[in-house]
């Protein structure tokens, strides 16, 4: 009986050693959290970064290169008979652009010359009226001064002795006196009316100076048949062909100026709080992927254009739409880097710019905003 119950006893111990050997499984954690919590903690860092560097690092993609556009116009009307330059002719300052027909305008220098000298004898025939004027008066004043002799005489001799001349003899004397006066009076009239005809004599009469001014200006208009560059720039605009009728102050073609050159970007209104004139920029082209250039800011716009006012010339910026309102935005200047040559032989006016804005010393902040200035301009390969 012993012997049949040991058999027993040892499958009851091995039956409690696998209970107590055999691991529990323990629960598996789901994936899911774990992935939403690393959403959450890098949506939370985004959300804060995001709030910190529009203040901080302002960035924006809405920026354009502008720059100074002049319309070439001729200061005179004629017909052109020489083309020196092309569409995208690169030109400097002071270099021929076209030439008008100089003929008519030559003929008119000649003509003012002429009148010149017309003027100028005109003037002079005027002094020897003058000279004539003063003559005759000269003349008036001496038969005066007889006639007053002549009467003092006839009186004194008439105090001394009543009867010693005749009624006749007093009336004559009196009659010549009256007559010189009248004389002299005509003459020195005539010599003010030809002194006003005269004027000045020599250059600064009024003639004379009509008829230089005259000449002066068929001169000028001569050198306006030259049409010239105003500045350093590239051509644009150009459809134009030799005996075209250039009119005055009407358009030939558009010159865009190389002597100075700045980015809009049209940043929103919170991106303005921390920023001053002076602050760092750094941007980059689409046409140069992968470059970064840098600028300071020049200005901060004050006022835009808004729908409900008048414009008056405000600036009007673009905003994108979408389910929230997009914050107003505002025109900020920024100047760019002058020694980088290379810049201004490849900018385009109109390109599009994006734009990156330090503040401050930031260090992780500014460290991101150069992060991301580049990453932007390495897409640029794939846009």
């Amino acid at each position: 009986m012993a012997a049949e119950k040991e058999p027993q006893n040892s499958n009851e111990e091995s039956v409690e050693v696998s209970k107590t050997e055999t691991p529990v499984p323990k629960e598996k954690k789901s994936p899911i959290k774990l992935i939403t919590r690393i959403v959450l903690i890098i949506s939370v860092l985004f959300f804060v970064w995001y709030i910190l560097s529009d203040r901080h690092t302002p960035y924006t993609d809405q920026a354009r290169i502008k720059g100074l556009v002049t319309p070439i116009t001729s200061r005179v009307s004629g017909n052109i008979i020489d083309i020196r330059i092309k569409l995208h002719s690169k030109v400097k300052a002071g270099d021929t652009l076209f030439q008008l027909d100089r003929s008519p305008f030559e003929i008119a220098v000649l003509k003012a010359e002429a009148n010149i000298d017309n003027t100028t004898q005109s003037v002079a025939a005027s002094t020897s009226s003058v000279k004539s004027a003063a003559g005759r008066l000269g003349v008036a004043k001496a038969q005066l001064d007889r006639a007053q002799r002549n009467w003092n005489r006839v009186e004194k001799v008439m105090r001394e002795n009543a009867g010693a001349l005749s009624e006749n003899d007093k009336d004559q004397s009196e009659t010549a006196l009256l007559t010189a006066t009248e004389q002299v009076a005509s003459a020195e009239a005539n010599l003010d009316r030809a002194k006003q005809s005269l004027g000045d004599s020599g250059p600064d009469n009024p003639k004379i100076r009509a008829a230089i001014q005259d000449l002066e200006k068929a001169q000028l208009d001569l050198a306006f048949t030259t049409i010239i560059a105003p500045t350093d720039g590239v051509i644009e605009s150009f459809d134009i062909d030799l005996g075209y009728f250039a009119s005055a102050g009407q358009p030939i073609t558009t010159l865009i100026s190389k002597s100075d050159v700045w980015i809009q970007a049209d940043l929103k209104e919170n991106n303005l709080s921390l920023m001053k004139v002076g602050n760092p920029v750094k941007f980059n082209l689409d046409i140069v992927p992968g470059k970064i250039y840098e600028g300071t800011i020049r200005s901060i716009g004050y006022g835009v254009a808004t729908e409900n006012s008048s414009k008056g010339g405000l600036p009007s910026v673009s905003s994108k739409t979408g389910w929230l309102r997009d914050p107003q935005r505002f025109p900020v200047i920024i100047s760019l880097d002058n020694s980088n040559i290379e810049f201004h032989n490849i900018i385009r006016l109109g390109g599009q710019v994006d734009v990156v804005v330090y503040t401050g010393n930031n260090g992780l902040l500014n460290a991101l905003a150069s992060f991301r200035i580049k990453f932007n301009s390495w897409m640029s390969y794939v846009r």
